[in-house]
């Protein structure tokens, strides 16, 4: 199958099932070892005190 009628076949589904195909999808990426390792990283990161305050966030959310 190529990713053309990949594509297709998935835009026919109904709603209720493209919804459990995405959550398929991320589950496959979070399983992944250069997820796990990003997360890792950015674990350590927080425990060193690279944080965000949620005031932070919203200001940079904003502006994006």
């Amino acid at each position: 199958m190529t990713m053309l009628e990949l594509k297709q076949a998935v835009s026919h589904l109904p709603k209720s099932q493209r919804r459990e195909l995405n959550a398929y999808m991320i589950r496959l990426r979070h399983e992944s070892p250069e997820w796990k390792k990003m997360i890792s990283r950015r674990m350590r990161e927080m425990d060193a005190g690279k944080k965000v305050a949620l005031d932070e966030l919203k200001r940079r959310i904003a502006r994006a």
